[in-house]
């Protein structure tokens, strides 16, 4: 039996309302129990001295593309989940948009196992709304959950046919899967590669308007009303879909959402240098919308914080703006920029991280046993250093890109150590 105990934490866990000094006990891959600081400790485990650090149930990333199986110049399973537990994620979600498309039983199982044979991070596939993604004819959603995946998308090709999203939100339901949306009227975005605004116009770029975002967000809301089933707004941006989902939790309707580290950092003032590590979508806005994510997070409506970790061969990156690809890394910065951005800054307090990060996204996907450290759950812990001042230098990245706009920011709050199943697989040196 291999046993692992953590001591002198500060334990932070949501799920079970927990935030008191305890000492956490691990046995074989599972928490065991709880000790309180002045109990006897048992004398043949592991110790992990956490004095000053919280220990919170290991954080998930919702919304992450791994690029394998068709596209491993850019990145693989492997690759993608090492950089996850060195940003601290224990557990990853990935995007169907490979090549092949992940819209069957078989690919599903392929990213299962490849992830497992990393030993890194736990990898959770998403499965395709439709099939190659075509927004056409629904994908085998039932054969899929059996393989494994824990939600369904189309992701950057959301589903244009509001029939069609409808049909999928009913098929999802009877699986208990969260239908995911990116969510973007391609018609009134098309040809755009940065937020349509002031900068835009100064720059000469094509814009992509928030109303685009803020269309098919509405009606998502709409359908989900009508179906009943979960929807989940991925990587939100603008004000109006705030309002959306704001309109949505009001009335009880299952719709939940995420935002990502860059959305609530920066702003398209930052395309100013045409530098194309900023280019992504949906696109960096304007200060309004970046103060009503703010906002959303502070009063709770926006659920989870998760990556959208986007990786392109330095070469794609190097184009034109124009020309090159959207999408940027972010595994590990995240948890440094919400530590800068939100906690230092007195907009969330711990619980509520530890909330975005883990507890909530569990739910949303229904990872069980995952997302809390009551006894009996799998031990995936993240312990982290509110104070601990680092550097971001990107040329260190695990991931084999690049294509980060945080390269050479400094921090203060990160991760000291990632533990996936009750194994150490990340500690900061």
């Amino acid at each position: 039996m291999s046993r692992l105990l953590i001591v002198g934490g500060h334990l932070i866990d949501p799920a079970d309302g927990q935030n008191s000094g305890k000492n956490l006990l691990i046995e074989d891959g599972r928490v065991t129990a709880w000790l309180k600081q002045d109990e006897p400790l048992p004398t043949d485990a592991e110790i992990i001295d956490a004095t000053g650090m919280i220990v919170a149930p290991g954080f998930i990333d919702m919304h992450v593309h791994l690029r394998e199986p068709g596209q491993e110049h850019k990145e693989t399973i492997a690759t993608g989940a090492e950089a996850a537990v060195v940003g601290g994620f224990t557990s990853i979600c990935c995007m169907p948009n490979t090549k092949p498309i992940n819209d069957n039983a078989a690919i599903t199982r392929f990213i299962i196992e490849q992830g497992e044979r990393a030993g890194f991070a736990n990898v959770f596939p998403i499965g395709a709304i439709t099939k190659s993604s075509e927004g056409k004819e629904l994908a085998e959603m039932g054969e899929m959950r059996k393989a494994g995946i824990v939600a369904v998308s189309d992701d950057g090709r959301p589903v244009p046919n509001a029939g069609i999203m409808r049909r999928a939100m009913e098929y999802a339901k009877d699986f208990d899967l969260t239908v995911v949306d990116h969510c973007e009227d391609k018609s009134l975005s098309a040809g755009g590669v940065m937020h349509e605004g002031k900068w835009s116009l100064i720059l000469g770029l094509k814009g992509m308007p928030a109303v685009a975002e803020d269309v098919d967000a509405f009606r998502d809301v709409l359908l989900a009303e009508v179906t009943g089933a979960k929807v989940h707004i991925a990587h939100i941006s603008t004000k109006g879909a705030v309002e959306a989902v704001r309109i949505a939790k009001s009335k009880g309707l299952k719709v939940t959402c995420e935002v990502t580290p860059h959305h609530f950092t920066l702003t398209d003032e930052a395309v100013e240098e045409y530098d194309t590590n900023v280019k992504m979508s949906p696109p960096l806005r304007s200060q309004e919308h970046l103060e009503a994510l703010i906002e959303a997070i502070a009063d709770g409506t926006i659920d989870a914080i998760a990556t959208d970790h986007a990786p392109h061969h330095p070469d794609e990156k190097n184009l034109e703006f124009d020309h090159a690809p959207f999408g940027i890394i972010g595994l590990e910065t995240a948890v440094g920029l919400a530590f800068e951005r939100l906690v230092h800054k007195g907009i969330i307090d711990l619980v509520r991280l530890v909330e975005m990060f883990s507890t909530n996204p569990a739910r949303i996907f229904g990872l069980q046993g995952r997302g809390t450290l009551r006894p009996g759950s799998f031990a995936d812990v993240t312990i982290l250093d509110p104070y601990i001042k680092w550097t971001y230098k990107v040329s260190e990245t695990k991931s084999k890109s690049k294509n980060s706009p945080f390269d050479g920011w400094m921090f203060q709050g990160g991760v000291v150590k990632t533990i996936v199943g009750g194994r150490i697989v990340y500690q900061r040196s």
